[in-house]
């Protein structure tokens, strides 16, 4: 591992720096977008909320290809863990630090004008593949909440804010990855502040296993 200044500058250019971009590459690779422009040539963002994320392709599209966003944006989180790690080394650290990157792609995809989605999925990914702790803490959490209140969004919330927590906990040996960990759930819960707002205001959309035939016109009502 780097022990001066000069060893962390070269370990982040030679390592670090490209292993990033290669996660936010991956992460671009956004399924719903994907799918619904080349595919259905019917571009997901301008129907429903205008997110590019797997909740408001269901309730646009629906159908099987609904199963190949779930790949795509799982997948591409599993190839980012996976290249990153086998290129800087199997830890923790380089876990979250691809994990994070790749959500910064799925999130702000350079290819697609930086209109992605949410991270829900591919960020659910990482935490499976980071520990099962961190995994059933944050899946076991949404599942309820969403299951309860049928709001998607609130089960989102609480992935995004315990993930970091969680993390702490099992963690607390690597205070970088708590950090980035912390970027990154705080980037989920950044991404839904719409959605706080609806809740706060109880104007929010439940999930309903019944979509909603695509309004004409590609209107974005804010679902």
């Amino acid at each position: 591992m780097p022990v001066s200044l000069l060893d962390w500058l070269l370990y982040f250019a030679v390592f670090l720096l490209p292993t990033a971009v290669l996660a936010y590459l991956c992460g671009c690779f956004n399924g719903a977008v994907v799918v619904s422009k080349y595919i259905l040539r019917d571009d997901i963002r301008d129907h429903g909320s205008g997110n590019a994320g797997l909740t408001n392709f269901y309730r646009t599209f629906g159908g099987v290809l609904t199963l190949v966003v779930i790949l795509c944006d799982v997948l591409k989180m599993v190839v980012a863990v996976g290249a990153v790690t086998l290129l800087i080394g199997n830890t923790v650290v380089a876990e979250y630090w691809a994990g994070l990157f790749c959500l910064l792609g799925h999130m702000f995809p350079c290819m697609f004008h930086f209109r992605g989605g949410k991270g829900i999925l591919s960020g659910g990914t990482l935490a499976i593949l980071i520990d099962w702790r961190v995994a059933l803490v944050v899946w076991g959490g949404f599942l309820l909440l969403t299951a309860l209140t049928r709001y998607v969004s609130l089960g989102s919330l609480w992935a995004g804010s315990s993930f970091p927590f969680v993390s702490w906990y099992c963690y607390p040996q690597f205070p970088l990855a708590v950090v980035l960990a912390f970027v990154t759930g705080g980037l989920v819960v950044w991404q839904h502040r719409a959605n706080i707002g609806r809740l706060l205001h109880h104007n929010e959309n439940k999930f309903s296993f019944h979509r909603k035939p695509p309004e004409s016109g590609g209107r974005r009502d804010k679902l």
